[in-house]
């Protein structure tokens, strides 16, 4: 069974795809009545599941008339896709992070499930075993080159 994080995740990408992948403005308080929740439990799902390792931009107004804006990033080719991805990367990247990159290729149909898989595994802190900061630095090192072998492959 689906929990209520996963629910709503797919209830808001099922909108944004509905919108012809443009913005979707949501108020917050509409949602978590919508799926009988609290309101921090929409923010933590905008907060893990949308955010720019998986191609989404989310600006947010709080207040009275406040929403939640939801813009999904369209690249015009997978290089520029990956390209972006080498640059959200940066000098060190948090195993979370790398998780939710890897899952936006896959979801982006630019790697398999398998490969998806695989590089998420050597990913992980316990394979990685060194110290802060110099594992998230590693592991940067090692997601930007499978990205420009992934690149290499595309030639």
């Amino acid at each position: 069974m689906r929990n209520m994080s996963d629910i709503i995740e797919q209830y808001l990408k099922d909108m944004i795809e509905q919108s012809g992948n443009e913005v979707v403005e949501i108020k917050r308080a509409h949602i978590a009545e919508k799926f009988d929740c609290v309101p921090s439990q929409l923010n933590y799902v905008i907060k893990t599941r949308f955010t720019n390792e998986h191609g989404y931009v989310v600006e947010s107004k709080r207040g009275g008339g406040g929403y939640i804006r939801i813009t999904k990033v369209e690249t015009h080719s997978e290089t520029e896709y990956l390209a972006h991805l080498q640059n959200l990367i940066g000098e060190n990247i948090s195993q979370l992070n790398a998780e939710h990159l890897v899952q936006s290729m896959y979801e982006n149909e630019v790697i398999t499930y398998r490969e998806a898989q695989i590089i998420d595994a050597v990913m992980k802190r316990e394979i990685l075993s060194l110290e802060l900061p110099y594992r998230d630095i590693l592991r940067a090192k090692i997601l930007r080159r499978i990205i420009t072998a992934i690149l290499y492959a595309k030639e």
